[in-house]
C-alpha cells in the first residue's frame, strides 16, 4: 500500500488539477472570457473539485473526508454540464468538450475509488494496525493509506 502524506499525492487531486488548467485555458479565449457568468461558474466548479479534495484530505475523520469528496464529485458533474453550455454557445469545439468532460469523468472515477476505500475502513485500518504493532509514536493525524488499485495507481 502507498501512504499518502499530502493531498498533492492523491491521484484524484492531480487529475482535478489538470481539469482546472484545461478549463482555465478554454475560458480565457476572447468569446468565452466575455461571458463572465459562465466563465466564473465553470472556473469555480473546476476549482471546487480540486479544493474539496484537498480540504477533505485534512478532515479529522473518514466520514468527513467522504463528505468533501462527494462535494468534489458533484462539482466535477457541474463542470461536465457547463461545458455543454460552452459548446452550445460555440465557445469550444466538440473535441474540447470531450477532453474536459473526460477529464472530469476521470476525476470522478478516482474520487469514487477513494470513497470506496475510505468506506472500507481507510485511515481507521491504519490506526488499528499501528496499535496492534505497538506503535508508540506521538499521536498525530496520519495521512490515509491508499490502495493503488482503488485510486488508480
Amino acid at each position: 500500500m502507498t501512504k499518502i502524506r499530502r493531498f498533492e499525492d492523491l491521484i484524484c487531486w492531480q487529475k482535478a488539477r489538470v481539469l482546472v488548467n484545461t478549463i482555465h485555458r478554454l475560458t480565457h479565449r476572447d468569446e468565452f472570457s466575455r461571458d463572465f457568468r459562465l466563465r466564473n461558474q465553470i472556473l469555480d466548479a473546476a476549482g471546487s473539485v480540486m479544493h474539496n479534495i484537498a480540504e477533505g484530505g485534512d478532515a479529522g475523520t473518514d466520514p468527513e473526508f467522504i463528505r468533501f469528496l462527494k462535494m468534489a464529485r458533484r462539482s466535477a458533474s457541474e463542470v461536465q454540464s457547463e461545458v455543454y453550455l460552452a459548446l452550445d454557445r460555440k465557445y469550444i469545439t466538440d473535441t474540447e468538450l470531450k477532453q474536459a468532460y473526460d477529464q472530469a469523468d476521470e476525476a470522478k472515477r478516482l474520487i469514487n475509488g477513494l470513497i470506496a476505500y475510505l468506506r472500507q475502513g481507510g485511515r481507521n485500518n491504519e490506526k488499528r494496525i499501528s496499535k496492534e504493532q505497538g506503535d508508540d509514536a506521538p499521536k498525530m493525524k496520519k495521512a490515509p493509506t491508499v490502495s493503488p488499485t482503488t485510486i488508480g495507481l
